[in-house]
């Protein structure tokens, strides 16, 4: 039997609009607080950050451009405008995807390797201050499950169907 809340129509003053508030603000504030922190140590946006760390986790440090955007979470002309600019810069490396002659590929440099080994304490710093501190030791793991659901609910290659 399917829970009565959620299946209730949401109202502007909807008081289940608490938490998804609650949660906008706190991904906004945090975000840019790590941002700032990132623009005014190492002269890098988060985002350069994150697209930095996700190719120095992806297998032999490269993603196709595709799959990058959507870990990246923005349009694949985002992502190509972002890679562009780290390209330009050095730290990734634009290549032709060796399965598919048609699609491209983004590959972290040892420079951006490099750039992202020295940001990472600042960054860490960050989520520790900005994050970590403000949570309960025991809420960590019922946080991490709860956003591990909602992403994957939320998941691009879902479709609204299968959500349904």
């Amino acid at each position: 039997m399917p829970d009565q809340l959620a299946t209730k129509p949401l109202t502007a003053r909807d008081p289940r609009l608490g938490p998804w508030r609650a949660f906008i603000q706190a991904q906004a504030r945090v975000s840019r607080r790590l941002d700032e922190d990132l623009r005014v140590e190492h002269g890098m946006s988060l985002q350069e950050y994150v697209a930095l760390l996700i190719l120095a986790e992806a297998p032999d440090r490269q993603l196709r451009m595709g799959r990058l955007a959507d870990s990246l979470s923005l349009s694949k002309s985002g992502a190509t405008r972002l890679i562009d600019r780290l390209a330009d810069d050095g730290f990734v490396a634009r290549k032709s995807c060796s399965s598919d002659a048609r699609g491209a590929e983004a590959a972290l440099t040892e420079r951006g390797l490099d750039r992202l080994r020295t940001a990472a304490p600042t960054h860490l710093r960050g989520i520790q201050e900005y994050f970590l501190s403000a949570i309960r030791g025991e809420d960590l793991d019922v946080i991490e499950r709860t956003m591990t659901g909602v992403a994957g609910a939320c998941h691009p290659e879902r479709s609204r169907t299968e959500r349904a």
